[in-house]
């Protein structure tokens, strides 16, 4: 664990209770006299050293030693459009993407995705909170929500396609926005809708997931 986030971060005389005092005292199992690094949730930015002074029953109890400004986040800025797949395909990778640094991920319904598939931004918060924790990004991943391709290309007009084509991807190419198809890939007619924007490919011979395919683009990216 790099930090922990703490909605009382920042203030100079702090006692830490329940889930946050389990982990910490049972779990990491600090005692008097260790360091503990904290962030508030709103200003992630600010990184809060605290001396854990002494520990009662069930609470901890914290002084302040310095607050910085300590922003730790990836030199590149990537925004990943994501065609929506079964959202339980999705976590397997979000803490992935976001130790990667991934900046941003706008989900579309395209023709191949299952309208039944609901991404769940609560819960992908949730998960993207306890992975910023311990890789120590302090920069919250932003998901957005598109209903159609069309919508998508109208607000990223610069998007680059991820797709069959012969532009391979070079390492030393940056890339603001990338759109990645789901399951299946882009339909016949998404194709056509999308022949005016710049297409490329990973250098490999083999057909990708769509989970796949966006772990491994921003991991080439970034």
């Amino acid at each position: 664990m790099q930090f922990l986030f703490d909605e009382s971060a920042g203030v100079p005389d702090l006692t830490i209770r329940g889930d946050a005092y389990k982990y910490l005292i049972k779990v990491r199992r600090h005692q008097a006299g260790d360091q503990i690094a904290l962030r508030h949730p709103e200003k992630p930015e600010v990184l809060h050293r605290y001396l854990l002074e002494s520990i009662d029953g069930r609470r901890a109890h914290l002084q302040l030693e310095r607050s910085i400004e300590e922003p730790v986040k990836a030199e590149h800025s990537l925004h990943i459009g994501w065609c929506v797949i079964d959202p339980k395909s999705v976590e397997k990778v979000l803490p992935t993407l976001n130790e990667l640094g991934v900046a941003k991920i706008t989900f579309i319904y395209c023709e191949r995705s299952q309208k039944s598939f609901k991404p769940d931004f609560k819960r992908f918060e949730r998960m993207l909170e306890s992975s910023m924790q311990q890789c120590g990004r302090s920069e919250w991943m932003e998901l957005e929500m598109m209903d159609s391709l069309d919508d998508f290309l109208a607000a990223y007009p610069g998007a680059v396609v991820l797709d069959f084509c012969s532009s391979v991807l070079k390492s030393n190419v940056k890339v603001s926005t990338v759109l990645v198809g789901s399951e299946g890939g882009f339909s016949d007619a998404e194709r056509i809708r999308l022949h005016s924007q710049r297409c490329i490919r990973l250098d490999t011979p083999m057909i990708l997931r769509s989970e796949s395919a966006v772990t491994a683009i921003a991991a080439k990216m970034l």
